[in-house]
């Protein structure tokens, strides 16, 4: 009987051995799958932060062309505009220069002409002013080949070289665009 009963504790610790290698194989398994899971999550969160950081910079590039566009939209506006005006008042500089040559030459006129002269005169540069054309191109001023024809020069003690004795024609912008060019003379 010892024999029987001692062959039954063997099959009792073999059957325990089994189960103890199923059970130990069954942790290396679920840990492996807890590994292979964990890994599997971290790619996904990896791949979401790529996806996110790739949607952030669609959006930044999209707000800078936005301000850039709307930068450029400005720009052309202004330059229509700057455009518009100088067509517009190139057309008008040929009768304010009558005007002004109408005063000048209006010395022996009677005074109500000559009035009348000068308060067309002062609207024309009221309106000049509402639209910002400037006019340049002044007695003394330094001579500047940008906004300046010299169409003559003369030797001239009274002025430094390169001074403006004379005004032919006076010149004419529209903020930094130049309408006319002033036609003067020149000191050596």
């Amino acid at each position: 009987m010892n024999k029987k009963k001692s062959n039954e504790k063997e099959e009792e610790v073999t059957e325990v051995l089994d189960e103890t290698e199923n059970v130990e194989e069954d942790v290396e398994t679920v840990e492996a799958e807890e590994v292979s899971e964990a890994d599997i999550l971290n790619a996904q969160i990896a791949e979401l932060e790529k996806a996110v950081a790739d949607e952030k910079e669609k959006l930044l590039r999209t707000a800078a062309e936005y301000a850039n566009y709307r930068t450029r939209s400005e720009r052309e506006k202004s330059a229509i505009y700057s455009s518009a005006t100088a067509d517009i008042v190139g057309e008008i500089i040929p009768i304010a220069d009558n005007i002004y040559r109408a005063i000048d030459l209006s010395k022996n006129a009677p005074d109500e002409f000559k009035k009348g002269l000068e308060m067309i005169a002062s609207q024309l540069d009221k309106s000049f002013g509402k639209l910002n054309i400037t006019a340049f191109g002044e007695v003394g001023d330094k001579f500047d080949p940008n906004f300046h024809n010299a169409v003559s020069s003369v030797d001239n003690d009274e002025f430094e070289s390169d001074t403006i004795t004379a005004v032919y024609q006076k010149g004419y912008k529209v903020g930094d665009k130049i309408i006319r060019h002033a036609m003067v003379q020149i000191s050596n």
